[in-house]
């Protein structure tokens, strides 16, 4: 006997469903127009943009006027998916499912279409050719799952009309969602991997250059960020450090908070691979996989070495920068990674140490909550050591001279003696003394490194 197949009830009731229908017709006719203009030898019938010609000049003949009439189709639907991301934005901001499918979908298509004229319009290698066609495949699988999420949903006109009042009535939308990008740990990461372009390439980078690295390591780190806070949203309101965060306060939805994180992430990488080069777009995306699935998800609960493990994750963006800069990486190169890392256990215990109440309610295994205060002192000092003498090793293996090393010296010294009176006289008003100076002291070593590396 044949087993019956139970296909999902899907129901497109509502105005925006309907659009996300009509959104999936137009891209299947612009996906069968793709296919078809390939064997007809039109595909590269165009050497201009957005036309044929220099500038706006009309097609010249019938396979120019068919490449000309498939790029339309594609502005056509870039529309349609701004339209539907604006109105996902406004009547779907409860729906974390759809709106993070709707958002994904546009993100990705407008970044393909970001591609496909780069791709006219200059030498194009091979590794973004791959990445164009395979957009096009992801495009067509998210807008999909997007169309099945709000079948399921099957929401009426008058729920979305309600959430679309809702939407208007909210302020300070800015300042929450800069607010889910950490940018005071952002810029810490930013500082970093601009010395890594000035020690890597012993010069200052061009404008153009520092512009898009900056611009992709912000929205890099800015997308994790905002990732993270999804991930913890509800961790953080037991917490009272972040009770406040516009996730657990409520002032922006989970959904909201997911998409905004997601398409930050997702343009970094393409703007990283499409203006700066592939090394530096798999180093960022390396560091967003790090700290979002390897330490937001995994470690942080899972692991009293969560933050020594973890550190990885911000320890990537010098990386970042020197293979922005060189193109390449090297055994200096990894150095910067080393500092980084060592650097970042005895930074996040000296806060721990201030909010280990808050990490204990959370359920969050750090050193002070499951070993103690006393333990956890210790080990800020021995790690602080540690990073001490390595930084001033390293003119012996190619960075920075003496110019740095006196410097290193004296941002050492400073910061032994922050810990050594953590691990001595402990206190909450002494470890809240050493991480906000771990954090001064890791952006003027950097600085240092460039000052000597300019020399």
């Amino acid at each position: 006997m044949i087993k019956k197949i139970a296909l999902p009830d899907l129901r497109f009731r509502s105005p925006f469903a309907k659009f996300s229908l009509l959104t999936l017709g137009a891209m299947l006719v612009l996906l069968i127009g793709g296919i078809l203009i390939r064997p007809i030898g039109a595909a590269n019938a165009c050497s201009g943009w957005p036309l044929c010609g220099v500038g706006f000049s009309l097609p010249g003949n019938f396979w120019e006027w068919i490449q000309v009439a498939h790029r339309l189709t594609v502005g056509l639907v870039g529309v349609l998916m701004l339209i539907l991301l604006l109105r996902a934005w406004r009547s779907q901001r409860t729906q974390t499912a759809i709106l993070v499918a709707t958002t994904a979908t546009a993100a990705l298509y407008l970044l393909q279409m970001m591609l496909g004229a780069l791709k006219v319009t200059r030498q194009f290698p091979f590794y973004l050719v791959a990445l164009h066609a395979a957009t096009a495949v992801a495009v067509w699988g998210a807008l999909l799952l997007q169309v099945y999420f709000v079948g399921r949903a099957a929401r009426s006109g008058q729920d979305e009309q309600l959430e679309a009042e809702q939407a208007v009535q909210r302020v300070n939308l800015g300042r929450d969602f800069l607010a889910l990008t950490k940018p005071i740990v952002v810029a810490l990461l930013l500082v970093t991997t601009y010395a890594g372009m000035v020690i890597g390439a012993k010069a200052w980078p061009s404008g153009v250059m520092t512009f898009w690295v900056l611009l992709g390591g912000f929205l890099a780190a800015g997308g994790s960020g905002a990732i993270n806070q999804y991930i913890d949203r509800y961790d953080d309101t037991k917490m009272q450090r972040t009770q406040q965060r516009p996730l657990p306060a409520g002032r922006l939805t989970s959904g909201e908070g997911l998409a905004f994180g997601v398409v930050m992430t997702l343009t970094s990488f393409y703007l990283m691979a499409a203006f700066v080069n592939l090394l530096a777009a798999l180093l960022s995306l390396a560091g967003i996989i790090y700290y979002v699935f390897l330490y937001s998800i995994w470690l942080k609960k899972a692991t009293v070495q969560n933050i020594v493990i973890g550190g990885g994750a911000g320890a990537i963006p010098p990386l970042v920068g020197w293979a922005a800069a060189t193109g390449s990486l090297n055994i200096p190169a990894l150095f910067l990674f080393v500092v980084v890392f060592m650097w970042t256990p005895p930074h996040f215990w000296a806060l721990a140490i201030v909010r280990s109440k808050d990490y204990a309610r959370a359920g969050v295994p750090m050193l002070p909550v499951v070993r103690g205060e006393k333990e956890t002192r210790t080990k800020i000092f021995i790690y602080t050591i540690v990073l001490v003498v390595l930084t001033l090793l390293l003119p012996f293996f190619g960075l920075g001279g003496s110019i740095y090393l006196v410097l290193a010296g004296l941002l050492g010294i400073w910061l032994l003696h922050s810990a050594w009176k953590v691990w001595k006289q402990g206190g909450n008003k002494l470890a809240w003394k050493m991480y906000r100076y771990s954090s001064m002291y890791l952006a003027f070593l950097f600085i240092a490194l460039m000052v000597d590396a300019l020399n």
